[in-house]
């Protein structure tokens, strides 16, 4: 078995046990692989490991894989014919690269601002696809974190506008935790989106807020607790990064 192998069985077990522990069924906690910044081989060694969601944080960067991928994204195409990889944009997106992203990816993830689901939903149309989207939240006070102000004016613009972008496919939310603090203070922000996405749900009806993304290598048996639908693993399935690679984007 493969290094990779190995590290999918000890997550698989690390998943369960969370599952139990919370009382919840394992099939109700999607698990994505976050690929960022490994290689379109590694993706694909992972995709015959049974994994089938994928998370990346760059469009130019999944653009350069995007190509050797493409046998694993085409139904028909080969053995996993039946059940084809979905690459979803979980980096922060300029809305200047709204194209290329709707070009490239299956959903998009991040979503943070009114003025970047407009271009979004846009470069859909022109496309003729309807693109599945999480709307980011920030819940860390840390500056680094993208995401909507869940008490801001631009939330509550986007959360009115949303039902009206046709070309979007509205399916939840996603958080990341603040870095490096007490256990009391991960729960607390895993607490919070879920209290956010049950408030939303009751106000805008037009939406669906199904998806709680939330949890990564060091806290997703937190978020699981909490009522996590998806988590995103990247270190914990695929290993620690290069210091080089590391520096490019925050840990996951």
């Amino acid at each position: 078995m493969t290094e990779l192998g190995e590290n999918l069985e000890v997550l698989e077990e690390a998943i369960g046990a969370a599952c139990r522990k919370a009382g919840r069924a394992r099939a109700d906690v999607e698990l994505m692989a976050v690929s960022k910044t490994y290689p379109a081989a590694t993706i694909a060694e992972a995709a015959e490991l049974g994994l089938r969601v994928f998370g990346e944080n760059r469009v130019q960067e999944f653009g350069a894989k995007a190509a050797e991928l493409e046998p694993w994204r085409a139904e028909g195409s080969n053995a996993a014919a039946d059940a084809p990889i979905l690459v979803h944009l979980i980096g922060h997106l300029q809305s200047n690269k709204a194209l290329r992203a709707v070009e490239l990816f299956d959903a998009i993830d991040s979503l943070d601002s009114l003025r970047l689901a407009e271009r979004v939903n846009e470069a859909a149309g022109k496309l003729g696809k309807r693109v599945p989207v999480l709307i980011e939240v920030k819940l860390s006070p840390e500056e680094t974190k993208a995401g909507l102000e869940p008490e801001s004016d631009e939330a509550s613009q986007l959360l009115e506008k949303l039902a009206d972008l046709h070309s979007l496919d509205v399916r939840g939310l996603m958080t990341i935790a603040p870095w490096g603090v007490a256990e009391d203070v991960t729960r607390a922000c895993f607490q919070s989106l879920r209290e956010w996405r049950d408030k939303w749900a009751a106000s805008y009806p037009k939406l669906d807020f199904g998806v709680l993304s939330m949890g990564m290598s060091g806290d997703f048996a937190l978020a699981i607790e909490e009522g996590a639908t998806r988590i995103r693993v990247g270190t914990a399935l695929f290993g620690k990064r290069a210091p080089q690679a590391e520096s490019l984007a925050e840990p996951e």
